[in-house]
């Protein structure tokens, strides 16, 4: 069993341009385009039985649309959990935040880096009060060493201000940062997810990490369409993990985070 907990979805009529926009903004090609029967097809071939599924609102206007979006294909697809997104701009957010929780939508998923805010500002405070109260988890885009919005001190600085907020801090806690995810983030009350990192984090730093944050506190992710699923499993079995291990990240760290938002 395998549970993807990173993987984005779009329309099929905005799907080559969201997954080129991205791939140019990260300087690469990508793998597929981001629509929902690329994704299962991709995921089947490694045995992938769940999908957390999500999208970014870059724009204020587009918050209600997307979630809409994600609702729809949650209820097309049982293989799918969906995360919502919100922005900072976003004026009624408790209510749309309430609505989407209502309609399944399980998180939220921020991309500081895109949506163009930092992580850690007083705006996005009330916001993430309401979702520590719903029980709803943030998935959130972390480090890039070229940007100054998601970096994992600020990171850190969220989870000082709302301890009681469940945050999975996505690249093992700062992608291209991974430096500043040992000093500010590894030990803390925090997840991290593999998704865009082993790639190209050196095996034995990646090692180090999980050893040092603890198995327990990952979880496998692609980065769909970024990645494909064959690639990155193979990436994922060049760590030196034991079955038990190998398993709590490829599935069961999931089910647990899943259960206790119930």
């Amino acid at each position: 069993m395998i549970i993807d907990f990173h993987a984005h979805i779009y329309p099929q009529k905005i799907a080559d341009k969201a997954s080129k926009t991205i791939g140019d903004f990260y300087d690469t090609t990508m793998c597929y385009n981001g629509i929902p029967e690329r994704l299962l097809e991709s995921g089947s071939r490694i045995g992938v039985s769940k999908y957390i599924v999500h999208s970014t609102a870059t724009v204020a206007h587009q918050v209600e649309s997307i979630n809409n979006y994600i609702i729809s294909e949650v209820n097309n697809h049982s293989e799918f959990i969906g995360f919502g997104t919100i922005h900072p701009d976003y004026q009624d957010f408790e209510t749309e935040l309430n609505r989407i929780k209502s309609a399944g939508l399980k998180g939220i998923k921020l991309h500081p880096d895109f949506q163009k805010f930092q992580i850690d500002t007083e705006i996005m405070d009330p916001i993430y009060e309401v979702m520590a109260n719903l029980k709803m988890p943030v998935l959130v885009h972390a480090g890039d060493c070229r940007y100054d919005f998601s970096g994992p001190k600020r990171i850190s600085n969220v989870l000082e201000k709302h301890p009681s907020l469940i945050l999975i801090a996505a690249h093992f806690g700062g992608y291209t940062e991974w430096d500043k995810a040992c000093e500010f983030l590894v030990g803390k009350k925090v997840w991290f997810d593999t998704s865009s990192t082993l790639w190209k984090l050196p095996i034995d730093k990646a090692n180090e990490m999980i050893k040092s944050h603890g198995v327990e506190n990952f979880l496998f992710g692609s980065d769909y369409p970024m990645w494909d699923h064959e690639e990155e499993l193979q990436r994922f079995n060049k760590l030196s993990l034991n079955n038990d291990e190998r398993d709590a990240i490829l599935f069961k760290n999931a089910l647990r985070l899943l259960k206790s938002i119930e």
